[in-house]
């Protein structure tokens, strides 16, 4: 017998709270974009939900939540709401579009990696869902309004996810609190990438090349 589609009451609070961080930074995106407001909640959906949706594919907790549970497609559409209506006001915190985004890796990188021990897949495999699922939306967001996607660009995206879900994954095998657990794993991940984002701390990138194309 499979798990449950929304595991743990915990992991389907951070879901959703990650559900909405993601739709926040996808809506901010629709409206810097100049999106009408269908746009607008599409790219809050579609930031807030793919990950999800993807893991659970992956994972064959079919049907995924998102169809499951409407709470999801409420809480993203919530989410475009709210920055449609709200943008001016939101625009004026530090860097609102990262710091959210920043929040929603945090949560999905352990909602990704809790659900997938549930489903009793290997500990490197957990990590790995964890990371799709912290990093599928952004992804989609920044391809949807023709950027190169940030998980591809040298600042660090993907590093603090798995940083997040490598927690995760070790405090389970640890027995250790799984509330207390979540929450560290997810506020590392959280710290790591807005310390990476304020420091301009990056992977490295290949030297710029003057050579002639094949040499």
């Amino acid at each position: 017998m499979l798990p449950d589609a929304h595991g743990s009451p915990l992991m389907l609070v951070l879901d959703l709270t990650g559900t909405f961080a993601f739709g926040l930074s996808g809506g901010l995106a629709g409206v810097r974009a100049r999106l009408d407001l269908y746009g607008v909640l599409v790219l809050a959906a579609v930031v807030g939900l793919a990950g999800g949706i993807i893991r659970d594919i992956l994972l064959g907790a079919l049907p995924p939540a998102t169809f499951s549970d409407w709470r999801y497609l409420a809480v993203a559409a919530l989410a475009g709401l709210t920055t449609f209506f709200f943008h001016r006001t939101i625009e004026r915190f530090y860097r609102p579009v990262a710091v959210f985004d920043a929040a929603g890796l945090s949560l999905f990188c352990v909602t990704g990696a809790a659900k997938a021990l549930e489903f009793n897949v290997g500990a490197v495999q957990a990590v790995l869902l964890g990371v799709i699922t912290a990093t599928g939306g952004g992804m989609l967001r920044d391809v949807l309004v023709r950027e190169i996607p940030t998980v591809l660009r040298s600042e660090l995206y993907a590093v603090p996810a798995l940083i997040g879900a490598s927690i995760t994954v070790a405090s389970s095998r640890l027995g250790y609190d799984p509330t207390a657990a979540s929450l560290l794993a997810a506020a590392a991940c959280f710290i790591v990438r807005l310390a990476s984002l304020h420091f301009d701390i990056g992977l490295p990138t290949p030297p710029d090349g003057r050579g002639k194309p094949g040499e």
